[in-house]
């Protein structure tokens, strides 16, 4: 067993094996830019990327002519709101989301105030949930936009998603979800749900860094997205750039593994998960789950230890990888705008950690975890 023990998959994943065989020949044998269409290294670049997309419209229920590659899931966030908001913003200009998003949507609607939006940003309960009731009680004949993640970094509190997705195109506005973290662990079928919009990474699902993509539905006549990258239209006119054709294979073929093997790999995340955080639970007191009493990812838990010094409880935790909030905010001082906004008070917030497992955890690292969690905990209570 290596130390330390790596707990913390919703920030990234290591690139399944499998994946970096599938790509290592398009870094140095197929090199052929996938744009170059004379030749045969351009041809078998194209052809690549075709059957990426392929593979990642399977996992989602999509048609692959809905895929658009992209550098991540924050540039597919920015690619969708600013998109839409740059087609449509003269007509409607009011954008919803929940205070709970990542970054990547709350930085997205806070820069387009700057051109106009009028943004709402709604609360969730204490447990990290959304209602349909709460979105459609702000819809209004002005509103372009509602941007909701499918399930939370932090927590692994899932969404209503197709009943707001409903909601949305009942009253006629565009709906987009950042499904970063679901995407490979949940089922998405986006034939029968009408999301107009969704982001995600490779990187979070066992692909490589640097690589994601945007659905962007055809099927509905009125989604239009402004592309936020000039140069070229690649991507149906939506992104501009080189693609990269190594990285595209990379999530084409984490896509084909999560579809094939989500449910044994769930099955088991659940059992781990469930032993980390009852025996955790069972053995200190004073801890709680937090958004424990929602639906969550079967791979996610955040446990507030009351009773510890927040700025000391992860320095303290040398032997196991976790974290206590979002990778891209975690050289903040502050507390969790997720906890915050679910009502957690500040030092409960400093001292939550994210365990986030992953399809390589063993049980063995689990026990370890434990023990040292309480360990930890109890000397410094």
């Amino acid at each position: 067993m290596k130390l330390p023990i790596y707990l913390d998959y919703n920030a990234t994943t290591p690139v399944d094996e499998r994946v970096l065989a599938e790509m290592i020949p398009w870094f140095s044998q197929n090199f052929g830019n996938a744009a170059s269409r004379s030749h045969l290294y351009g041809w078998q670049a194209e052809e690549a990327v075709s059957v990426a997309r392929v593979q990642v419209a399977k996992l989602l229920g999509a048609g692959e002519k809905d895929i658009v590659f992209t550098s991540g899931a924050t540039e597919s966030n920015n690619l969708a709101i600013k998109g839409v908001f740059e087609a449509f913003g003269k007509e409607k200009n009011h954008i919803i989301t929940i205070a709970t998003e990542h970054k990547a949507i709350l930085d997205v609607c806070t820069h387009l105030e700057q051109f106009g939006a009028k943004i709402t940003v709604l609360l969730p309960d204490t447990d990290g949930l959304i209602t349909t009731a709460q979105i459609t009680e702000v819809i209004g004949a002005n509103t372009l936009l509602v941007s909701a993640m499918y399930a939370n970094n932090e927590t692994g509190v899932i969404f209503p998603i197709e009943e707001i997705a409903k909601v949305c195109r009942e009253k006629n506005v565009f709906f987009h979800t950042d499904a970063t973290q679901a995407v490979g662990k949940l089922p998405i079928n986006l034939r029968n749900t009408p999301i107009d919009l969704l982001s995600l990474s490779a990187h979070k699902l066992y692909g490589a860094k640097g690589i994601g993509a945007l659905y962007v539905n055809r099927n509905n006549p009125r989604l239009k997205v402004i592309a936020q990258m000039d140069g070229g239209k690649h991507e149906r006119g939506m992104r501009s750039g080189t693609l990269n054709v190594p990285g595209i294979v990379s999530l084409g073929k984490a896509c084909d593994l999560a579809r094939l093997e989500m449910s044994a790999n769930q099955e088991k995340l659940s059992f781990l998960r469930n032993k980390l955080e009852q025996t955790i639970l069972s053995m200190l007191e004073n801890t709680s789950v937090n958004g424990g009493n929602a639906p969550r990812l079967a791979h996610v838990t955040n446990i507030a230890f009351g009773g510890v010094d927040g700025e000391m409880l992860l320095g303290n935790l040398k032997n196991i990888a976790v974290s206590s909030g979002s990778a891209c905010t975690s050289a903040s001082v502050l507390p969790s705008h997720v906890l915050k906004a679910m009502g957690i008070n500040d030092d409960l917030a400093y001292s939550s950690i994210r365990f986030s497992l992953g399809k390589y955890t063993t049980e063995e690292e689990i026990d370890f975890t434990v023990n040292h969690v309480v360990e930890v905990i109890e000397k410094m209570r």
